[in-house]
């Protein structure tokens, strides 16, 4: 073999140091580059986009006082919310992030309205921020209707109630309890003159959450509030105040409905799962490689993981799966060549990402809407 002149390796070893130190220099920059600069709204009914799918929306009708919300990349928060109304009567406004129609007003790229029959699951995440000098609730709204309309009311409304602050109550009367999505619900049945609502309250304030909005669904049409010949017009998660309210925030939402009408167990509906989460923590940053396994008897066409990362951090890259958004409630998905779980099989993938303060790790993960025991 030939070997080089001492002077040309070394010349040859100085030009790949200086390359690999621009490389990492540039990776530093993408990586903390923000993904979106904030968009304050202040007009009534004024909104705006978020990661070119979701839409932010200010939806203040109770009240002539000035509200304004700031759309973030992930989310959004209360900046300014003057004025009150009664606690015995309606709230003052609705800000609010949604996948779907709102009044003609549809999100980019969804897949809503869409029959409930043919909905194998509708798997979603919120994290929310309160604060304790406001009256509201933490309301995650679910809108049906027997038609597939993209505006106005539609025929029924379902509510969840992540947390409530102050002497407000659902509208209509408490009609029992009911165990949906593995936790315990008051319930809540009624009607507000426009259209019927069906209210589920949790006992104590939630602050994140990933679930299958379908659960919420079913137990609808269970109760004989929908058909199954309905439509889901419209997922969203905001708050209503009644009292104050600057400073609540949804830290970060995601919402997607899978097509095709499968039931769980079933190729393309959810199954049982196990997640295992290891990582590799340095100062400010880590990497994470997981490991979904399908223990169900079917096998899970197009699968999404769900998890809330815990505040701070933020993924920077991803390997072998789409993982969106960068922060907060995240979903991972498979990619094309990935995309089929068999039974008993499993897929991996991994992220790098940055944190803030004292690492940790999630407190849960779903598969397609089912949510998953950790190994």
């Amino acid at each position: 073999m030939r070997r080089l002149p001492h002077r040309t390796r070394a010349v040859r070893g100085l030009f790949a140091t200086l390359l690999t130190a621009l490389a990492t220099v540039a990776a530093l920059v993408t990586a903390t580059a923000p993904a979106q600069a904030d968009t304050t709204i202040c007009e009534q009914y004024g909104s705006t986009t978020i990661q070119g799918r979701y839409v932010v929306q200010n939806n203040r009708w109770g009240t002539s006082a000035t509200q304004c919300v700031t759309a973030t990349d992930t989310g959004f928060r209360l900046t300014q919310a003057d004025g009150s109304v009664p606690t015995n009567g309606a709230p003052k406004s609705y800000p609010s992030v949604f996948n779907g129609c709102h009044y003609t007003n549809c999100s980019p790229g969804t897949d809503l309205p869409a029959r409930i029959s043919e909905i194998s699951g509708a798997p979603s995440s919120i994290s929310y921020g309160y604060v304790s000098n406001a009256v509201y609730n933490a309301s995650y709204d679910i809108w049906l209707d027997p038609t597939p309309r993209t505006d106005g009311v539609n025929r029924t409304e379902i509510m969840i109630w992540f947390n409530k602050v102050g002497p407000i109550q659902p509208i209509g009367s408490q009609v029992g309890t009911a165990t949906v999505g593995g936790r315990t619900w008051q319930v809540w049945s009624g009607s507000n003159g426009s259209n019927d609502v069906l209210s589920f309250v949790a006992p104590s304030a939630i602050s994140s959450w990933s679930f299958d909005v379908m659960d919420f669904v079913r137990e609808t049409v269970a109760r004989g509030m929908a058909q199954n010949d309905w439509y889901l017009t419209s997922i969203q998660a905001g708050f209503e105040p009644w009292q104050n309210g600057a400073g609540l925030a949804v830290n970060s939402f995601s919402s997607t409905v899978d097509i095709g009408g499968g039931s769980p167990g079933e190729p393309g509906g959810p199954a049982a799962c196990t997640v295992s989460y290891a990582t590799n923590v340095w100062q400010g940053g880590f990497t994470a490689n997981v490991t979904v396994r399908n223990t169900g008897p079917s096998a899970v066409e197009g699968w999404k993981l769900a998890f809330t990362l815990p505040s701070g951090q933020r993924v920077t890259h991803a390997w072998n799966a789409s993982v969106t958004p960068s922060s907060g409630a995240v979903t991972a998905s498979g990619l094309d060549n990935n995309t089929r779980i068999a039974p008993g099989g499993s897929q991996s993938f991994g992220f790098q990402g940055t944190y803030g303060g004292t690492f940790a790790q999630p407190a849960g993960f779903s598969l397609n809407g089912t949510a998953c025991t950790t190994a």
